[in-house]
């Protein structure tokens, strides 16, 4: 079991969407869900003289766009699904920790997408959520047409984050601590092993070559001026998703003059790192009133709150024992109970698709039927051993919480659907890996007149809609656009957000309208 502290995926492992959409991520596969595919047939020639052909086309393209950066090299990128495409490979290096004079150096890299136009606008970064996705990964898969559309209005970058895909080497920490799978989860035991496992990890990572305090948002916003530099522009803009909104907000602070435009979707305030559990119940009363248009649907589900209380108080006064299989044929017997569910409730709605399964797990569970709920507990919360990220967990430890926030999500927590594990092991360990923690100054609003437009999910269960209007809250010249019946990961969720995003870094006024998505089928697939 592989955890990311998360404040953000599964913050969505970039999800079977691209984002560590849970708090804790269990890292199941690359998470970039779009919905939305524009795909085209591969060339069929040979790989080495694409590469050749390509040598010459790039550097004419670039010519024609931003000038070459030091160090730059021809690469022919290839997507999961589409056609590759002549690119450039670049990369720079920055401190590890800014406050230490004598901190090592680190290598950040990046892949450009050279504009297709004659008089590009500023370079368009691309900041991938988590903490820990990467960049040039999510320009592999679903949102690979959009980097390509954005093309037609300057450079396009993906990069990749300290610490994440290419820039990274950092060692993850693999303990040998793993809960017990003949009991079901409870808070009150789980905690210790968790603190266990961050106490192996800190002494870990305490005696490999890097500096643990390095890692954190104020940093990463400090190398997005340093790759500003490094391509030579004078203002940059920044395409950013989930955490990687979280990310740009700090740049606001520390860059917004050579900041051009912004264009977000999962907004997560610099104080938002920990969400709130009220806040998650009433994004299921927001999906009830999505089921309640669906008459098939409102039959199946006529309270889905009174469902899941339903389920977790069955199994509260008794846990279910099943067993599933695992890929080597066997099989393997567990116990899980109310803790269980809360959890798959805290981490597994960022999209409407996400959402529609756990709550057919519940119905399982409810006609007596807990062996259909057990491959996926047991994937993501019951197998393997406790692992830790250094990146996303520091990232999210340094992020931190206020005093106050902690008092009202703990006070929350006591009556939530999700109970106390919306965020866990965060904030539980915020205080397991030292003193990582930024401060208020850090959490503090940012104010910015720079233009922003803001696509928000009617129906995002990660960072909610009135989450993500009070993380902008300091900017005077945002356009919030409300995606009705979207999630957290709506970039291709419709060729008009496509349009949007283009026309907005286009320098054309925001288009405010509403975009409509069809209503989500919530019935349990057969």
């Amino acid at each position: 079991m592989r955890i990311n502290i998360n404040g953000g995926v599964g913050r969505s492992p970039e999800t079977p969407a691209d984002y560590p959409v849970p708090a804790v991520m269990f890292c199941i596969g690359n998470r970039q869900q779009d919905h939305h595919q524009f795909t085209r047939k591969v060339a069929h020639m040979p790989h080495a003289r694409k590469y050749l052909l390509s040598l010459v086309s790039v550097f004419a393209m670039i010519a024609g766009a931003t000038e070459a950066a030091p160090g730059d090299e021809p690469y022919l990128f290839e997507p999961r699904d589409g056609e590759s495409v002549e690119a450039i490979r670049g990369s720079f290096e920055v401190p590890e920790n800014r406050a230490d004079p004598n901190a090592r150096m680190i290598t950040l890299k990046y892949v450009r997408f050279p504009s297709t136009n004659a008089n590009p606008g500023p370079p368009i970064v691309y900041l991938a959520g988590g903490p820990g996705g990467s960049g040039v990964r999510t320009a592999r898969g679903r949102r690979y047409p959009l980097f390509m559309a954005l093309r037609e209005v300057s450079d396009v970058i993906a990069f990749d984050q300290r610490g994440t895909g290419w820039s990274n080497d950092l060692p993850e920490c693999e303990t040998e601590i793993s809960y017990p799978l003949d009991v079901p989860i409870e808070l009150e035991t789980a905690i210790p092993l968790y603190e266990q496992a961050a106490a192996e990890c800190l002494e870990f990572w305490s005696r490999a070559e890097f500096d643990l305090a390095g890692y954190n948002t104020f940093e990463s916003a400090r190398d997005l001026d340093a790759l500003r530099a490094h391509l030579g522009a004078q203002k940059i803009n920044l395409w950013a998703i989930s955490y990687g909104t979280h990310l740009a907000m700090a740049a606001i602070k520390t860059m917004d003059d050579r900041i051009d435009r912004i264009v977000m979707t999962g907004a997560e305030g610099l104080h938002q790192t920990v969400k709130l559990p009220a806040r998650t119940d009433a994004f299921f009363g927001r999906i009830q009133a999505a089921i309640d248009k669906d008459p098939a649907a409102k039959a199946i589900y006529p309270d889905i709150k009174d469902l899941m209380r339903r389920v977790q108080e069955k199994l509260e006064a008794e846990p279910a024992a099943v067993e599933t299989e695992v890929p080597d044929k066997a099989l393997v017997g567990f116990s899980f109970g109310k803790a269980d569910m809360q959890m798959l409730t805290a981490f597994g709605n960022a999209d409407p698709s996400n959402t529609a399964r756990i709550l057919s797990l519940y119905l399982a569970v409810d006609a007596g039927r807990p062996e259909a709920a057990a491959p996926l507990i047991y994937r993501i919360l019951r197998s393997g051993t406790i692992e830790f990220d250094p990146m996303s967990t520091a990232m999210d430890i340094a992020s931190g919480i206020s005093s106050d926030r902690l008092a009202l999500v703990e006070e929350q927590a006591e009556t939530a659907l999700a109970g106390s594990f919306l965020n866990f092991p965060m904030p539980h360990l915020k205080d397991a890996f030292g003193d990582l923690d930024l401060g208020e100054d850090f959490r503090s609003l940012p104010s910015s007149n720079t233009p922003t437009l803001l696509l928000t999910g009617t129906l995002d269960g990660r960072t909610y809609p009135k989450s993500q209007a009070e993380a902008v809250a300091g900017f005077s010249d945002v356009t919030q656009v409300m995606v009705e019946n979207a999630g957290h990961n709506l970039f291709m969720s419709s060729p008009e957000v496509t349009d949007r995003i283009v026309d907005f870094f286009s320098g054309e006024p925001a288009d405010t309208a509403r975009i409509v998505l069809p209503l989500p089928d919530f019935k349990p697939q057969q």
